[in-house]
């Protein structure tokens, strides 16, 4: 099974895919099924429960704002950030919230109760919601699982997950994508538009893309003008703005000696940007979504294909970051809060990586070694985030990434495709390393850097 380019990369809000737009998916879910079956009018309470790593984050992910907006019909995809913020000042005063947009219902963020000590079976991202009449029968009620990137099912819905599709282009292991290139003499960006072309026609598929690049671009942009702290009592400044003026006075001609500072800049802005709940990509994740826009940057700009065909190289770089991401989607996981950062981060790097071989001329052998190569030493990655937020290490560590990426696939183009661990070995020892590791490590901060650093005031 192979999941569309257009569900790993969609359009949100930060600061969190799995804390933030699945959350606020799941809400929004909910109050359409109750205006689909006619039963929003009988609604007058509404009960929101959050257990595991969704309770124990949530306050410093912007889960119970998220979960407010999603429950008036709110999507990821369309709110505004200034509609977001006013809408949110709004709700606060309230403590009110329209119900679909129209059913007046007493609802605040601190009336969602946590349960951040109970796991429940399937994901560690549990969330219920409950809906009564007036006279306190239970209309209806639905538990929902936030599994990273954005993806939500609920515990009604098979395993299996929705948005996966089987056609002759199909493929569930890099063997099998492998196996189509050769099969068909095809780079690994033309299986994967093969593969979206059974649904969506080839100018639709460019322009639905290129409008992905143009959204990354954009917050990178607004990451570069902004100053002052992030949100939270972490206090962490913003430094995007700062670094722009002086590298666009040392590199005003934008010499290759400066490439990796470029790139980092875009990894730091992007994700600034994430952290203060602005309008984001997820790529795959918002935790990660700054390393696929920063190397796209030095794609663009430091490769001859890039200077001579920027949109076809867009998405060529997309369209294989596509392909090796629906891999871990499917054959492990890009939740944090299931197999720690090495799923967020680790995997946006192993996606960017094969991204970038493919736009330096790589074969479909090196393209995945660059994709292994990037993976294989993210391996075993936590995730603990410092007072719940999205901020440190969350933020250097994608540009750190990005400059694994390229690494990554430099090394690769060096090769002749051949080598010993393959990207499905890698995959799969991503997985059981996750499985394996202690829970306190995976978006719970309860470990590591989010106890050993102190903060006044945890927003947990």
């Amino acid at each position: 099974m192979t999941i569309s380019v257009f569900e790993l990369f969609s359009v949100g809000i930060g600061p969190s895919s799995s804390h933030t737009v699945g959350p606020m998916r799941a809400a929004a879910r909910f109050a359409e099924d109750l205006s689909r079956d006619g039963l929003i009018g009988e609604v007058a309470a509404v009960d929101v429960d959050l257990y595991g790593s969704l309770a124990a984050t949530g306050g410093g992910h912007g889960t119970m704002p998220a979960i407010l907006l999603g429950l008036e019909g709110y999507q990821p995809e369309t709110i505004e950030t200034d509609e977001m913020e006013r809408r949110l000042r709004e709700l606060r005063t309230s403590g009110r919230i329209n119900l679909g947009g129209r059913v007046p219902i007493a609802l605040a963020e601190d009336d969602i109760r946590l349960h951040p000590h109970t796991v429940l079976p399937r994901h560690p991202n549990g969330m219920t919601i409950t809906a009564y009449d007036g006279s306190g029968r239970q209309v209806r009620s639905e538990t929902y699982f936030s599994v990273g990137g954005g993806f939500v099912v609920s515990a009604s819905e098979p395993e299996q997950n929705r948005s996966a599709s089987h056609n002759a282009w199909s493929f569930g292991s890099a063997a099998e994508l492998l196996d189509l290139a050769d099969r068909h003499g095809l780079p690994i960006s033309a299986v994967m538009l093969n593969h979206e072309m059974v649904t969506r026609s080839q100018p639709e598929i460019r322009e639905r893309l290129l409008h992905i690049r143009d959204v990354m671009a954009a917050c990178q942009r607004r990451g570069i003008t902004r100053d002052g702290d992030l949100p939270g009592n972490l206090r962490v400044r913003r430094r995007a703005r700062d670094w722009y003026k002086r590298l666009d006075a040392e590199d005003p001609s934008r010499d290759p000696a400066f490439a990796e500072d470029w790139v980092n800049l875009v990894a730091l802005a992007v994700n600034e940007e994430n952290a203060s709940g602005g309008r984001i990509v997820t790529a795959p994740t918002n935790g990660a979504a700054g390393i696929i826009p920063a190397v796209l940057h030095y794609a663009l700009h430091y490769t001859a294909a890039g200077k001579s065909d920027p949109d076809g190289t867009a998405v060529a770089f997309l369209l294989t970051a596509g392909a090796i991401g629906s891999l871990y989607k499917e054959r492990a996981s890009i939740s944090g809060a299931e197999v720690g950062c090495q799923g967020e981060v680790g995997s946006a790097a192993s996606m960017a990586a094969a991204g970038l071989a493919e736009i330096l001329s790589g074969t479909p052998q090196q393209v995945e070694n660059a994709a292994e190569i990037a993976m294989e030493h993210s391996l075993g990655l936590t995730c603990d985030p410092i007072g719940g937020l999205v901020q440190i290490p969350c933020i250097e560590r994608n540009a750190i990434s990005a400059g694994k990426a390229i690494n990554a696939a430099r090394m690769a183009l060096r090769g002749d495709g051949t080598h010993r661990v393959t990207l499905d070995q890698v995959i799969e020892t991503m997985r059981c390393t996750g499985l394996d590791m202690s829970a306190k490590y995976k978006e719970t901060s309860t470990g590591g850097l989010a106890v050993n650093v102190s903060v006044n005031l945890v927003e947990c």
